[in-house]
């Protein structure tokens, strides 16, 4: 296939990559003191360089191009710094609305489907953009097709550690539609994974439909007003909790994670449907937000620790902690959003400062992500999830996660460079 360069008048480069703005909200990371007109450029520029001449992916395995994540998480630490990319392909056809689900999952269509959402985001906003092309109906179940046949757009967006989630995130963070779009057509040509097959089997009222009104409602229809901190905690349906009756379901004991899925993913999304939300009380989503986070972290850090008080590193875990943070962004997802700025610990400047210079593109993400949690989190007591069911939980605080970062910032520096791609060992 041959490579191919985009051409775009520069007025349309200018609307899909202007400078960064503020978080739409106190719940999203906010940008460290260091902009200025030169980062500014040389972030842009990168950005238009990346979207014009290269592929969403980096080989023929679909390792991702972390180039913009990276540029764009170092331009909010005060910092800019350039990855290598790899040359977009020409694409056999270009992506309309009437062949737009006949090449999902092909590699050789990102720059054509790039071109059509580049289309569709003239004429819609990231929110119906987000509820046609993602959580409809139509573009997840089609009555009387087989499941393996099935388009489940909502599980290519999710799919693949999350990354084409992670870049419309990173869109609705900043205010930069190019990275919207790309993170759509990335999502486009992932190939489709992560949900249960039951949610795409004909019934009067299939579960797919339901499931994709119910996120379709939280993401899109709701403002976020309320501060961490003005949240009193729910002791119901913690996520605490259902990771609790895991634990202690012997089917779950420790085993290779492919076969683990294979074998009992069903009873996976069985708790996962434990988790329940109630619209009806204020305040409902941010808390569930915060789970997330406390979740996502305990799992990475917790989890990886060893009995000589370090931790290892692991690859997919840091993916869901470091990037747990796109969540308030896409549920904003409306330009006319209150804008709440987060103060950052002082003790978290040195790990920051460290992770900017850092040879690993994940390093910035994570500790980026670490030092936001702790900023909205870190004054939570001993004590505060005592009634979640999860054992050793009344011990957690908000340091939390000043120590995962500073365990992380040791495991990357002291002969390893890259992250765990081992499951964690076996704990008697």
């Amino acid at each position: 296939m041959a490579a191919v360069q985009q051409t775009f008048p520069g007025s349309e480069l200018d609307v899909l990559f202007p400078s960064p703005t503020s978080p739409p909200t106190v719940l999203c990371p906010s940008q460290y003191p260091g902009a200025s007109p030169k980062a500014v450029a040389a972030l842009t520029y990168v950005l238009k360089d990346k979207y014009t001449k290269y592929h969403i992916f980096l080989n023929s395995k679909g390792f991702h191009n972390h180039i913009t994540h990276r540029m764009l998480a170092l331009y909010a630490m005060g910092a800019t710094r350039r990855n290598p990319s790899v040359p977009a392909v020409e694409p056999p056809e270009v992506i309309a609305e009437e062949n737009f689900i006949e090449h999902l999952g092909d590699e050789n269509f990102y720059a054509a489907y790039k071109t059509f959402f580049t289309k569709v985001f003239k004429e819609r906003r990231l929110s119906s953009t987000l509820e046609e092309y993602i959580f409809s109906k139509k573009h997840n179940f089609i009555e009387g097709q087989d499941t393996s046949a099935q388009l489940v757009m909502l599980a290519h967006f999710l799919g693949v550690l999350f990354h084409g989630f992670i870049h419309v995130g990173y869109g609705a963070e900043m205010g930069i539609s190019g990275m919207i779009v790309e993170g759509l057509s990335m999502t486009s040509v992932h190939e489709r994974e992560f949900l249960p097959s039951y949610l795409f089997e004909s019934s009067g009222t299939t579960a797919v439909e339901e499931a994709t009104t119910r996120l379709a409602s939280l993401l899109l229809n709701t403002k976020m007003s309320i501060a961490p901190s003005q949240l009193e905690r729910s002791p119901k349906y913690h996520a605490f909790s259902i990771l609790a009756k895991i634990m202690q379901n012997p089917k779950f004991a420790p085993k290779e994670i492919n076969n683990l899925m294979s074998e009992h993913g069903d009873y996976i999304w069985q708790y996962a449907e434990q988790w329940t939300i109630d619209l009806s009380q204020p305040g409902k989503i941010e808390r569930k937000m915060e789970e997330c986070i406390w979740t996502s972290t305990i799992l990475y850090s917790i989890g990886g620790w060893n009995k000589d008080r370090s931790i290892t590193a692991d690859f997919y875990l840091q993916h869901a902690s470091g990037h747990i943070k796109s969540l308030p962004s896409i549920y904003v997802a409306l330009p006319d959003a209150k804008i709440a700025k987060a103060k950052v610990n002082n003790e978290f400047l040195d790990i920051v400062q460290s992770a900017i210079t850092h040879p690993n593109d994940h390093m910035s993400k994570i500790q980026r992500a670490f030092a936001h949690f702790s900023s909205i989190y870190g004054t939570r007591l001993k004590g505060y999830f005592k009634d979640t069911g999860l054992k050793g939980t009344e011990a957690l605080d908000g340091s939390l996660f000043l120590r995962a970062a500073r365990l992380t910032e040791e495991y990357m520096n002291e002969g390893t460079r890259s992250f765990s791609l081992e499951a964690f060992p076996a704990r008697d």
